[in-house]
């Protein structure tokens, strides 16, 4: 997502912290799982996700025992700076999922001594890509066969998501819009039809006035990483995208809460 930079001082205080840590490493394993879950109740991956959108991948993998670091307050995940709480919790993980814009996910796994498996995730809720990663992960975490039913869970929502925005369209028609390059699944998901793209850094002059001959009827801002009104004077209604679950780790909501916000803006409520 956006560009991050890491203060040198907060890495050094991370690995300072960790000193005072017992270093319980957890094991994580390497090999794909077979097509079936290989894993028993007793025995699930023990994973630690750096946000709730890591760890509502790995609950829809089928991780049952998943810690998140960041708060879901803090907007802007490389901001955080992590707590001796959170190294102690890394150093018991199997799995430490992350996204490559937060760049101090493997120094949290190295100040607390963790031999865990660091695993960087794809963070896209564009449904195909969503269901591919949330597979991906089942397939390390030995717990395949759930993957496989959430993904079929959520191939099943999409498509009655996509019917009832569809049904909202305004006089029938697909409508327009410009997306934040983080919120244009929303606009596939509403099976709106895209005019333009803009971000993750802010809009520059140029770019407003060439986005606002587009003539977008929405604009789908992107909520963790908004610079305020996109298209002003342009008419377009501006939606508000949350890519982020809650502390529930139900990504599923995500795309029910994008849809109840798109259809609103449609509605002209």
């Amino acid at each position: 997502m956006a560009r991050t930079r890491v203060r040198t001082a907060r890495l050094a205080s991370l690995v300072a912290l960790s000193a005072a840590l017992p270093l319980l490493a957890g094991c994580g394993e390497d090999k794909p799982a077979s097509g079936t879950d290989t894993k028993g109740a007793g025995d699930r991956p023990v994973v630690v996700a750096t946000t709730t959108w890591e760890g509502a991948f790995a609950k829809a993998a089928g991780a049952e025992d998943v810690t998140v670091i960041v708060p879901q307050s803090v907007h802007h995940a490389p901001d955080y700076d992590p707590k001796p709480s959170d190294l102690a919790a890394v150093a018991k993980a199997d799995f430490v999922l992350y996204a490559p814009f937060e760049p101090y996910a493997a120094k949290i796994k190295e100040a607390a001594g963790s031999k865990a498996k660091l695993v960087e995730v794809n963070l896209d809720n564009d449904p195909a890509k969503a269901g591919a990663e949330v597979e991906r992960l089942g397939g390390l975490f030995g717990t395949k066969d759930t993957a496989s039913r959430w993904k079929s869970r959520l191939d099943a929502e999409v498509t009655k998501l996509n019917g009832e925005l569809k049904a909202a369209w305004p006089d029938g028609k697909s409508p327009t819009v410009v997306s934040q390059v983080f919120t244009a699944w929303a606009a596939g998901l509403a099976g709106a039809t895209p005019v333009g793209a803009y971000g993750p850094e802010p809009v520059t002059p140029a770019q407003l006035a060439s986005l606002s001959a587009k003539k977008a009827a929405f604009v789908l801002d992107n909520a963790h990483m908004s610079t305020g009104t996109v298209l002003p004077d342009s008419g377009a209604k501006q939606v508000t995208i949350v890519n982020y679950p809650g502390e529930d780790l139900d990504l599923l909501a995500v795309y029910r809460n994008a849809a109840a916000e798109l259809k609103k803006a449609m509605s002209g409520s």
